[in-house]
């Protein structure tokens, strides 16, 4: 496990190296946004632990580039747990937040975690049901031949119903899975989104099957 810590805070830095040499993985440093997006030019690394304050660049423009290069999970470390910076950090594709101060343990937790969902997702085929066609890999997704485009959570929801065809998902789940356990949000978060993804995906609206009182199966 190749982890690239991202902040300018070196006491940060160190014990989050101590906890993930301690398990066996390997550190590579950033002190600022900037150094980060030449490291991930160079390199690879199987996950990023971003600081969100930072000089030169901060850790969401940072996330911005280096997604333009690399598709590297990223958990978004900030001193600043307002709802509307988690939600800009995951519109600006990061994975997770976690606010400081933090316990090093769950920020582990919180790896492993990302992890996971990254290694369950398809890396191969494109994924095809009737007129929609899904391309995980790419990030498109294809009504009866024309493109969607859709929000980075819209896309979001919609690879997490693909990767859990026909299994009941509550709104909980979806909320933890999706949004982060720690998301400040409620049921209106998940069915607004739905509803959004729903209209974009034009007659294939009928594969996102309201469950009454529990949530959404995607059945194909």
């Amino acid at each position: 496990m190749k982890v690239l810590v991202v902040d300018d805070e070196a006491m940060i830095r160190n014990v989050l190296r101590e906890y993930v040499e301690f398990e066996g993985g390997e550190v590579y440093e950033a002190a600022d946004g900037m150094q980060a997006v030449m490291m991930c030019k160079q390199s690879d690394y199987d996950i990023i632990l971003m600081d969100v304050m930072m000089p030169k660049l901060d850790g969401f423009s940072a996330v911005k580039e280096i997604r333009k290069v690399k598709n590297i999970p990223v958990i978004m470390l900030s001193a600043r747990g307002e709802e509307y910076d988690k939600l800009f950090g995951f519109e600006m594709g990061a994975d997770d937040y976690v606010t400081k101060p933090f316990s090093p343990k769950e920020v582990m937790a919180r790896i492993h975690a990302v992890l996971k969902r990254n290694r369950e997702e398809p890396t191969g085929d494109i994924i095809t049901f009737e007129g929609l066609t899904v391309d995980m890999v790419g990030r498109n997704v294809y009504v009866d031949g024309e493109k969607v485009e859709l929000t980075p959570k819209e896309y979001e929801i919609l690879f997490y119903f693909v990767r859990n065809k026909g299994i009941a998902l509550t709104r909980e789940k979806l909320l933890m899975d999706v949004w982060g356990f720690d998301f400040y949000g409620d049921d209106r978060t998940v069915d607004t989104h739905v509803k959004m993804l729903r209209s974009n995906l034009g007659p294939y609206r009928k594969f996102i099957v309201t469950l009454r009182g529990l949530g959404y199966k995607f059945e194909a």
